[in-house]
């Protein structure tokens, strides 16, 4: 094959753009349907959004579609953890751990506005605990290697904690039992709005993105995949491209057979769920790492705001991958934990919010889940297509590196990867201790938007109304439900509050209470009918309602 040149990006500097990033649908569209591109990539979670920001950082002509929305499957139900994953070491996967550490690093330099240090406490209790004092000097040592294979990178070494000094960090940790902590540090970040940031990012180096673009099927030409025939909006377009990426996640299997007649299923769904309890139930300033009694796998209370998210399980799934929630055995599984680490007594009816999401596992159909590696895989089948399966959110963007090399063998090109140093939109220059110190609104959106920040501001700077909060409770403005509108693809009153923001998971009830009134703000922005408006609202209250009813009626998910 003749090797072409790669092309330059079409664009000035994404990460300090001077006007705000607009994407209008109807011209996405039409871009899809008209042009001709090297890539396209199928489904818009983590994985999908970094492999076509690679793709389009390299000069590519990239595209990315995606069914539902940008996260709307596992990546805005994960675990919110960047981290290396001090459970792989004990597996001893130590090269996992050194990578992600390493891609961690990258994150918190190229996106330090969304990715944020997080302190992890592992109490040492004298019995029922994760480990004892005798256990955990064993403990420390898989620390100092977590530290010394690349957690030094954040800042801080893990560190050994008197009575007094873990009771500072969580007051109402049981004392009787206790001995003393281990802390050391990792990163948090919100998996939906990293995922929309990157998916803009590769927009603003020329990318053709969409959601609610469903890929019916695949073009060939010569038995080979040559692009996607999609439906959106009740049109049907073929996005004719030289590769396909099929990034679905527990879909995967679904995309594959359209490729190959002879594929056999690789993915084995592993779900896993969160709780979220208000603050002053729980008042810690950290992640708690808490025992679960009969059960192997450690639960984390992170706080979150003014919120604690309790999780996470790790148990195999056989149920539909479209309809994932906490189920009331589950939610009660993880209250049984937090209520045996801390005093007082939580309840079902403390759970303000919940979340269920699957992990797409690749091979092994025997053994706890918990037990299999994390390791991602990527192949190009028979007729072309690159596949890429398994991995996780920390490691993303390497992924995303390792599919776009594939897609260039594909294509018979050649050219690097520029994401490792590519700074996120709303990166590039951003002042973390500045914006903490501003208050108010606008550090809540710098800690959302980063240098982006200033384009929500002007919104409330022509209009003072849109600063008025949206949710109940929480601090989200209905400038940002302008903005979610016309420039970052949101077509719903769930793609707003269950991802642009996260008012779902943290204030549910008070969400379902603003869903008409972000309908209304939708409906002027997207000049929708009132039918579509009360639709829109109408769909979200249904699932809110449905959400409950699995969670706190054990109704069938």
């Amino acid at each position: 094959m003749i090797t072409l040149p790669a092309r330059k990006p079409r664009r000035s500097a994404a990460a300090t753009r001077r006007t705000p990033l607009h994407l209008d649908r109807a011209a996405i569209k039409r871009r899809l349907a008209d042009e001709t591109y090297d890539v396209v990539v199928i489904g818009g979670g983590i994985t999908g959004a970094y492999a076509v920001l690679d793709a389009a950082s390299r000069g590519l002509r990239a595209a990315l579609i995606e069914k539902d929305d940008f996260a709307s499957g596992t990546s805005s139900k994960s675990s919110k953890m960047v981290h290396g994953g001090l459970r792989y070491i004990e597996q001893g996967n130590v090269n996992l751990v050194r990578h992600s550490l390493l891609e961690r690093h990258r994150f918190r330099k190229n996106a330090p506005h969304l990715v944020h240090r997080l302190p992890f406490l592992f109490p040492i209790l004298e019995k029922e605990g994760i480990f004892d004092a005798r256990l955990a000097k064993g403990f420390e040592g898989l620390l100092w290697t977590y530290d010394l294979v690349g957690g030094w990178r954040i800042g801080k070494l893990h560190q050994r904690l008197s009575v007094p000094e873990v009771l500072a960090q969580a007051p109402t940790l049981r004392a009787e039992n206790l001995k003393g902590g281990l802390m050391y540090f990792d990163a948090r970040t919100d998996d939906a709005r990293l995922v929309l940031t990157i998916v803009r990012t590769a927009a603003a180096l020329g990318a053709s993105v969409l959601n609610g673009a469903k890929a019916e099927g695949l073009l060939t030409q010569m038995g080979k995949v040559a692009g996607a025939r999609v439906s959106v909006d009740g049109d049907t377009i073929d996005i004719r491209a030289g590769a396909v990426v099929n990034a679905t996640g527990v879909w995967t299997d679904e995309l594959d057979a359209k490729a190959d007649d002879g594929h056999k299923p690789q993915v084995r769904p592993a779900k896993g769920v969160h709780i979220v309890v208000p603050w002053e139930k729980v008042r810690i300033n950290c992640t708690v790492t808490v025992p679960i009694p009969g059960r192997a796998r450690r639960a984390t209370c992170t706080r979150w705001g003014n919120s604690v998210v309790l999780g996470t399980t790790d148990e195999d799934y056989k149920g539909s991958p479209d309809d994932v929630h906490c189920t009331r055995e589950e939610m009660d599984f993880l209250l049984e934990g937090a209520n045996t680490a801390f005093e007082g007594k939580l309840t079902p009816d403390d759970v303000v919010g919940s979340i269920g999401g699957l992990r797409p596992l690749v091979g092994g159909k025997e053994g706890a889940t918990l037990d299999m590696r994390r390791d991602h895989h990527i192949t190009i089948g028979r007729t072309g297509m690159v596949t890429v399966t398994g991995g996780k959110l920390t490691t993303s963007r390497h992924m995303g590196e390792l599919v776009i090399d594939k897609v260039m063998t594909v294509l018979g090109r050649k050219g690097a990867s520029r994401t490792a140093n590519l700074p996120l939109l709303g990166g590039a220059g951003y002042d973390a201790e500045a914006v903490a110190a501003s208050g108010g609104i606008a550090a809540h959106l710098g800690e959302r938007f980063g240098t982006e920040a200033r384009f929500v501001g002007d919104l409330i700077q022509d209009d003072p109304t849109l600063a008025e909060p949206i949710v109940a409770g929480l601090p989200y403005t209905k400038a940002e439900v302008v903005y979610a509108a016309r420039a970052e693809l949101a077509r719903s009153v769930d793609d707003v509050l269950s991802r642009r923001m996260r008012a779902r998971l943290f204030a549910r009830d008070a969400s379902a209470d603003a869903a008409d009134a972000v309908g209304a703000i939708l409906g002027r922005e997207l000049n929708l009918t009132q039918a579509e408006v009360e639709r829109s609202v109408s769909d979200y209250l249904a699932a809110v309602r449905h959400e409950k009813s699995v969670l706190l009626e054990g109704a069938a998910a």
